[in-house]
């Protein structure tokens, strides 16, 4: 089962009008052929009006979709070749699994001939295929998602559409779940996948690219390893991952000055003088003397099982280390010495370049 060779998505200036109330703005985004794509903000960035204008559920105000190198901005939903899964699955309760895997087939028109052999195909391919007898409310949540998608991939869509597919899981059906889909990927090379998520978890370990939203903006577009280790953004760096984020002034070479303090980083072709933003994840946070050493006072730990968090007040900065568990866990109180490498931490600013 694969789609057209060749099915990308394009947006070209694409702004969405609600009344007054612009939704999606001057949006500029290609999909490529094969290409998993996820768009991540919180509520209300737009990315869900980014994905139905390429459903054909809403008409942009200006600007172009285009599907495969046609414009498909004034069709129809039927005639663009997508496939969607919703986080409600949307699954008709009165039909059988096979049914409902069968609805879009039936919809378009199908040969007769062909849809059984595609409908068992597409549960196959989604392991559902012992339950094709079975109604909707005998499936568990997980089950349902999957008769869902399975009904999207049944009509060999160019372009599939996921808008939240997870979000009404609990916790461990989503990490199964994602396994599932980054497997479908693999067996669909050819098709583009469009995935709408607010959770950072589901974009780093299924896109190939992500694109963050905010506002109706699109604010940053890059691969989950050049997001997450060179933000462009302070907004990026907060969205994508867990991130200490302290104001600094760039000093002498591959310095910093953060509260009186002198740190060790690289500056590359940061202005000197300037004000910018250190960003240092969590988890490269440690506990003790070292390089670039802070002091603060412990105000908050959280016991995470393998790791524990601690959030410590430096000059008046909320700081976070994420620690392997500790033999003697700190209390709220005690005065420690937090440390990181200069190349762990990454300066956001002040005619920074990136990658």
């Amino acid at each position: 089962m694969a789609g057209a060779p060749g099915a990308g998505i394009r947006f070209e200036g694409v702004s969405v009008v609600y009344g007054k109330n612009t939704v999606l703005d001057d949006f500029d985004l290609t999909v490529e052929p094969g290409e998993v794509m996820a768009l991540l903000g919180p509520s209300g960035s737009g990315k869900t009006t980014a994905l139905r204008a390429v459903a054909g559920f809403v008409q942009p105000a200006s600007g172009r979709v285009l599907i495969g190198g046609r414009d498909v901005t004034g069709l129809p939903p039927y005639q663009r070749g997508i496939g969607m899964v919703v986080q409600q699955y949307a699954l008709f309760p009165h039909m059988r699994v096979a049914d409902n895997v069968a609805f879009g087939l039936r919809a378009r028109k199908a040969p007769r001939g062909e849809i059984a052999g595609r409908v068992a195909e597409a549960l196959e391919m989604t392991g559902m295929a012992d339950y094709a007898k079975r109604y909707p409310r005998e499936l568990s949540g997980g089950q349902q998602q999957r008769v869902a998608i399975a009904r999207a991939l049944a009509i060999r869509p160019k372009v599939l559409l996921l808008d939240e597919p997870l979000s009404a899981l609990d916790a461990q059906l989503r990490s199964g779940m994602l396994a599932e889909l980054a497997r479908l990927h693999r067996d669909l090379p050819d098709v583009s996948m469009l995935y709408v998520t607010h959770d950072q978890v589901e974009a780093l370990t299924l896109a190939d690219r992500i694109a963050v939203m905010d506002k109706a903006k699109l604010r940053d577009c890059g691969t989950p390893q050049q997001l997450y280790r060179s933000p462009r953004t302070e907004f990026t760096a907060s969205f994508v991952g867990n991130a200490n984020l302290l104001p600094v002034t760039v000093g002498s070479t591959d310095t910093v000055d953060f509260a009186g303090t002198r740190l060790s980083v690289t500056t590359g072709e940061a202005t000197h003088g300037a004000s910018a933003t250190l960003c240092v994840r969590p988890h490269l946070v440690g506990l003790g003397d070292g390089p670039n050493a802070l002091r603060g006072t412990i105000t908050e730990v959280q016991w995470r099982g393998s790791t524990h968090r601690l959030y410590v007040d430096v000059a008046g900065r909320r700081l976070k280390a994420d620690l392997r568990e500790l033999r003697e866990s700190p209390v709220p109180g005690d005065e420690v010495t937090l440390n990181f490498a200069a190349e762990d931490a990454v300066l956001i600013g002040a005619g920074v370049a990136h990658a």
